[in-house]
């Protein structure tokens, strides 16, 4: 492949989600020549600056920036000229890029239209799953179309991601790319580090779960609260924030329910993180709660490379990494009981707890690398460029 493609990656938020840190991982194989563009300012954007990755901001109007996941249609229609505007705008920066690689369903929107208008093709990275647990049926209706329609391939995170695209009418050709996790980042935590954290966080002795994601209510944050109040000496830490309005009510529910008495000064609310390995190290367990099918479970793979017992929710792309028994464990989605029984049995059998971290750490290495994920994006462009 010609390693000088120039492409121009296209993210509508500035927010860190997964999808964010999978295109940090990714975009240096390829930026410069290529850039990343957001349509919004924000902590992302800083990221890439301070990563050394070309980047730039060409802000959506509000219209578009309000149009949520499960957005009606008179929302999407007030939205309809200031994204023709914003498409336009797109078009004229891409058409000095040789490929458009839209990296949201937002982008997905403005790209198919900002590649119609610069004549440039157009790739969509899918990091969800298409159904309607996650979706409007309107809005899954419309990936589906603009990808059938203007999309030359779709790059999905997982086998699951694929089959819910085939499932709700998708007929362009999907590669299937899992995601890669810098391995490095977790090799070089200092012990020193992780003791001197635990005291910072307060923490007392006696042993901590970890749950890492953004706090939404399909995460499941929930779960391991009840499983929490079945097991009184255990602790846990919650990393990560809620992004948007329904999820910052939500927020406030989980806080409400970790104030009542059984779990008084047992969970931890860390919000937004930099050093997620050191926090991984510090746990003996790290959680995994979706009850709705992850689209990969990023989170699942980190834990597995922090060398930690990993307890993940059965379904979506959590099956492609974890092995039930072997790499880890896997409860069913929302079963507060058999969260609660698998936590203890992990804290009861420590030398199991360490076989299913070891082994876990293996695979996750070498399946799961950053080299290994950009291998195969290079591999699906290559296969793009020579149809």
């Amino acid at each position: 492949m010609n390693h000088e493609l120039r492409i121009l990656f296209l993210d509508h938020s500035a927010a860190l989600g997964g999808a964010e840190l999978y295109l940090l991982d990714l975009a240096p194989a390829f930026a410069p020549p290529g850039e990343v563009l957001l349509l919004e300012e924000g902590p992302f954007y800083e990221k890439l600056r301070v990563a050394g990755i070309p980047a730039d901001v060409i802000a959506a109007p509000g219209a578009v920036r309000r149009v949520a996941r499960e957005a009606g249609p008179f929302s999407a229609l007030r939205a309809v000229p200031g994204l023709l505007q914003l498409a336009w705008r797109v078009a004229r920066k891409a058409r000095a890029f040789d490929l458009i690689y839209a990296n949201s369903q937002k982008a997905l929107v403005v790209g198919s239209l900002a590649a119609q208008m610069a004549r440039r093709p157009l790739v969509w990275n899918l990091h969800d799953v298409l159904t309607t647990e996650h979706f409007s049926a309107m809005n899954i209706r419309l990936a589906v179309t603009l990808a059938n329609r203007f999309a030359r391939l779709v790059i999905a995170n997982s086998e699951a991601s694929k089959e819910a695209f085939r499932q709700a009418g998708g007929r362009v050709p999907v590669a299937v790319v899992h995601n890669g996790i810098d391995v490095e980042r977790f090799a070089a935590v200092d012990p020193e580090q992780v003791a001197a954290l635990r005291r910072e966080l307060g923490l007392h002795d006696g042993p901590v779960v970890g749950l890492f994601s953004r706090l939404a209510p399909w995460k499941g944050q929930h779960v391991l609260l009840e499983a929490l109040a079945e097991l009184p000496e255990v602790q846990a830490i919650l990393v990560g924030e809620a992004l948007f309005q329904d999820e910052q009510r939500y927020a406030e529910t989980l806080r409400q329910r970790a104030a009542q008495p059984d779990l008084e000064d047992r969970v931890h609310f860390l919000g937004f993180r930099d050093d997620v390995p050191v926090l991984m190290q510090l746990v003996d367990v790290v959680v995994h709660t979706s009850v709705a099918p992850e689209p990969f479970g990023r989170v699942i793979v980190e834990g597995m490379l922090a060398r930690r017992p990993v307890i993940a929710t059965r379904g979506g792309g959590a099956v492609e990494i974890v092995r039930d028994g072997e790499t880890g464990l896997l409860v069913p989605p929302g079963d507060v009981q058999a969260l609660a029984a698998a936590i203890r049995h992990l804290l009861e059998h420590p030398d199991q707890a360490r076989q299913l971290a070891e082994a876990g750490y293996q695979d996750a290495r070498h399946r799961f690398s950053i080299e290994a994920m950009r291998k195969g994006v290079h591999q699906a462009l290559a296969a793009l460029q020579e149809a």
